[in-house]
């Protein structure tokens, strides 16, 4: 991914004497963080041979799925998708061999998901390198949303 080429500027805060004026050019700058650190998901992804929302569910399912099951249910509420939406992921994720359904013992209507070891494989190499991407760009982050949370408001 090419560098950014835009400078860091240092937050402003321009007085027109109302307190409750918004500093735009903090939201502009943490919106643009967020933005610039998706693009570089997305492309990390796309070259690791799975999708965006492939890789949000990985993270999803590893992550939430720590002390009990992960329902697809869950998972169509944790990515804000429908649940039909999440039933097409999880059947398209399958057949890749990247997880596993398992019917609920209690309630047949339900089904829940596991990562398989290509699956893991998979989060645990894209993990890796988005960590490594968030420390680099955290102080950026990190500055902006400060300059936020101080700005009055």
């Amino acid at each position: 991914m090419t560098e950014d080429k835009r400078p860091s500027r240092p937050a402003t805060k321009r007085s027109t004497g109302k307190e409750s004026e918004v500093n735009y050019d903090a939201l502009a700058r943490f919106r643009y963080e967020i933005r610039k650190y998706l693009a570089f998901s997305e492309d990390a992804a796309a070259k690791a041979g799975v999708t965006p929302h492939q890789y949000q569910a990985l993270v999803a399912i590893k992550g939430f799925s720590r002390h009990e099951p992960l329902s697809v249910g869950d998972l169509a509420e944790l990515m804000f998708i429908r649940h039909h939406t999440a039933v097409s992921l999880v059947n398209r994720m399958a057949k890749l061999g990247l997880l596993t359904r398992v019917p609920d013992s209690h309630d047949k209507r339900r089904v829940f998901i596991s990562l398989t070891n290509v699956g893991e494989e998979h989060l645990r190499s894209l993990a890796s390198i988005h960590v490594e991407e968030l420390r680099r760009a955290g102080a950026n982050f990190v500055g902006t949303l400060q300059d936020l949370m101080q700005s009055p408001q």
